[in-house]
């Protein structure tokens, strides 16, 4: 029986973990899970995305009660996140990464703030780092417009700017709510019943925006998207730039900037149609501008640089070829 048929739910949080050889920080998540559980009725179901770290075998000797579901293959985040929705049976869901640790009384006030406000579908928290460092948590949905002060820096060098500063809200004081357009995955809760009417993660997305298109669908249904500062989750997996900072990509890096890049495209195609092409011609032109000013350099540092963005311009274009113009989405595994 899947979350939506329930007539009534069994648990209040159904809280579900998406891990790929994570073992030793799944431990950690886990046990904050368990201390923060406490007076609440609390299912814990986790995807793991063939790992070959041990995390299986961990979670069944340490954490028997917890359900878990294996994969054969690394079903990507949004299409792992189904196997558990699918069966989960609280009246909410919280999404936490395996990276992600709860901070004291948060569960308990994320169900508090869902409960008082029923026209919310999904509600977000503050993310910390073990510093206490602050991480966006609070997000507008990306525009060419917004993408263009991503790529230049603009962002993130007038990051107080409502203008410049807009996809990430970071004019914005952190510790007042705010109703936004999207909220980072690493923890999130949501509205069964909002589920019920706009369906799962769209498994088009393998990695990056599957939580963008979410809340976008969530939206449309007729709800609102929260960010609550009272409810603090420490996340060291930090924040994934969209702007790639080193001079020598690694085949890491470049796979996981393919990723975002097809993502990308797949998204402005679904909500925006031949926006796609836009994104894509904006990334290129600043991409070439950047190799022009780079390539007859004598500085060894200049000419890294000039490497490392013809090497983007070759993965955007490699991109675009693998989406059909961000109209198919690759086979999975990525």
């Amino acid at each position: 029986m899947t979350t939506t048929d329930s007539p009534e739910h069994a648990f209040d949080i159904s809280i579900v973990i998406v891990s790929f050889n994570t073992r030793n920080v799944l431990r950690e998540c886990l046990e904050a899970v368990e201390r923060e559980s406490a007076g609440l009725r609390v299912e814990v179901l986790v995807v793991d995305n063939h790992s070959s770290d041990g995390s299986p075998e961990m979670l069944e000797a340490e954490f028997p009660h917890v359900r878990l579901f294996r994969s054969d293959v690394n079903l990507g985040f949004g299409a792992a996140n189904n196997v558990a929705l699918q069966v989960a049976r609280g009246r909410y869901i919280v999404l936490l990464n395996s990276d992600a640790f709860l901070r004291p009384d948060s569960l308990k006030l994320a169900v508090e703030h869902m409960d008082r406000q029923p026209s919310v579908g999904l509600g977000g928290a503050r993310l910390v780092g073990r510093d206490d460092s602050w991480q966006p948590s609070a997000r507008m949905f990306p525009t060419l417009l917004t993408d263009f002060f991503v790529y230049t820096g603009l962002a993130q060098k007038f990051p107080k700017s409502r203008i410049f500063g807009r996809f990430d809200r970071t004019w914005a004081d952190p510790l007042v709510a705010a109703q936004t357009d999207w909220v980072p995955g690493a923890f999130s809760i949501i509205r069964a019943e909002a589920l019920a009417k706009i369906g799962v993660f769209d498994p088009a997305f393998f990695l990056y925006a599957e939580e963008v298109d979410l809340c976008r669908r969530i939206i449309a249904a007729g709800y609102e998207i929260w960010y609550w500062p009272d409810i603090v989750v420490v996340h060291i997996g930090g924040e994934s730039s969209r702007q790639v900072k080193s001079l020598e990509m690694s085949s890491v890096g470049a796979q996981l900037v393919l990723w975002r890049m097809r993502s990308a495209l797949l998204y402005y195609r679904k909500h925006h149609g031949a926006i796609a092409w836009g994104a894509k011609m904006l990334e290129l032109a600043l991409y070439h501008i950047t190799v022009l000013r780079n390539r007859f350099s004598s500085d060894p540092r200049r000419q890294a640089r000039a490497r490392e963005y013809r090497k983007l311009i070759a993965v955007m274009n490699q991109a675009w070829k693998d989406t059909e113009g961000g109209r198919v989405s690759p086979p999975r595994p990525w």
